[in-house]
């Protein structure tokens, strides 16, 4: 008898210094997977001055290589050094024949979908920025990320408290743009078995709460032919759930996150801080913004407080088909190191928060244990 095939996705992932000794608990699910999969969340060059300081030299990808099939570039952070840091990011990985989706040199190219095929069974893939704005989407002539843009309506009529923020934020996909989308997907899955659609997507650093687009979009892919959608982008976990049969993970939280910039006494030596990116500012201002303290004895990984719960989705296929999904718990350690959990040595505790954050949400997923992972159906 022929055995499942598993498709794993994992969520952002950043790679420092010292990037291999980051994987070391989590190698042997990595190692389980027929097709593995990622976010690239920033871009890597070895001479772009606003990454000095922050160790993104292009050779600290390389175990991208021997662990995953492809990476999803599609994100608020891909811009980060201009067209350079793009370029040399591309450049690197179709010099090491690694595949990738959602980011290009212009819009054509991030746009692009990729088609791969694995065991007699045929991918397609789509990714998609929603968050960031025009600095960091591909345009007609200029580097960048995949957009699906995004309008937000605040109702300013409900403004209890002169001077802060409205009651009512409305948030929805330009219209267009969805139809975009739709079409992409509908034409990719005529010609694949499975169609993965993952989306940077959400409220970042935000426990709970999902914006109003965040559904519209991935009902809207799961309707035009997506097999399963992957959320990414919060840095924290966000709720599943199954629409149609077909399962959305709203938020995979981080993979692996190495940024010690993000601290807030972090200053950097040298480096050229640019309209775009300044990591400097940047740690003060998330703080500001979002209203968390982040995690002060995590040097390298200063995130949200419930951001030290993550997860690797599971796909498992058989008969060119997704037949169950399910996630494999993690627990970032204090040296920023996730390590996959049993049920019994921090896996309930992984699945009790998902079940808050779930129900929390108003979404229909529902769990339950199958050794040490954890399946998904909805309610």
């Amino acid at each position: 008898m022929k055995k499942d095939f598993v498709m794993l996705a994992g969520g952002d992932t950043i790679l420092g210094a010292n990037p291999e000794y980051y994987f070391k608990s989590i190698d042997p699910v990595l190692k389980s997977g027929d097709l593995v999969l990622t976010q690239l969340e920033v871009p890597y060059s070895d001479d772009a001055p606003e990454l000095e300081d922050l160790d993104r030299e292009r050779k600290n990808l390389e175990p991208l290589l021997s662990r995953f099939d492809l990476v999803t570039m599609a994100g608020n952070h891909i811009y980060d050094a201009g067209e350079k840091g793009v370029r040399d990011t591309l450049e690197w990985l179709d010099e090491k024949g690694m595949p990738h989706v959602g980011g290009g040199m212009n819009l054509e190219e991030a746009k692009k979908p990729l088609i791969m095929e694995k065991d007699g069974i045929r991918f397609g893939f789509l990714n998609y920025n929603c968050v960031g704005g025009a600095p960091q989407f591909a345009g007609k002539d200029k580097a960048g990320s995949a957009p699906l843009e995004i309008i937000t309506h605040y109702d300013l009529e409900q403004v209890a408290n002169p001077g802060g923020p409205p009651e009512k934020i409305y948030t929805f996909p330009k219209w267009s743009a969805l139809e975009e989308m739709a079409g992409q997907i509908k034409k990719l899955k005529a010609e694949c078995d499975i169609v993965s659609v993952y989306f940077h997507k959400g409220l970042v650093h935000k426990p709970v709460k999902l914006a109003d687009y965040e559904r519209v979009v991935s009902y809207a892919a799961i309707e035009s032919g997506a097999d399963v959608v992957f959320g990414g982008h919060s840095h924290i976990m966000h709720g599943i759930e199954v629409y149609k049969g077909k399962t959305i993970y709203h938020g995979l939280c981080n993979l692996i996150a190495w940024v010690p910039s993000l601290g807030p006494h972090w200053k950097r030596k040298s480096g050229k801080a640019t309209a775009v990116f300044d990591p400097e500012a940047w740690a003060r201002t998330r703080m500001e913004r979002f209203g968390f303290v982040p995690l002060m004895d995590y040097p390298t990984y200063p995130f949200h407080p419930e951001s030290i719960y993550s997860l690797i989705a599971k796909c498992v296929i058989r008969d060119k088909k997704i037949v169950e999904t399910r996630f494999i718990p993690m627990i970032v350690n204090k040296e920023g190191v996730p390590e996959v959990v049993s049920r019994e040595s921090g896996g309930q505790e992984v699945l009790d928060y998902m079940i808050k954050i779930t129900k929390g949400a108003g979404l229909n997923g529902t769990f339950e244990w199958d050794g040490d992972e954890v399946v998904i159906s909805g309610s």
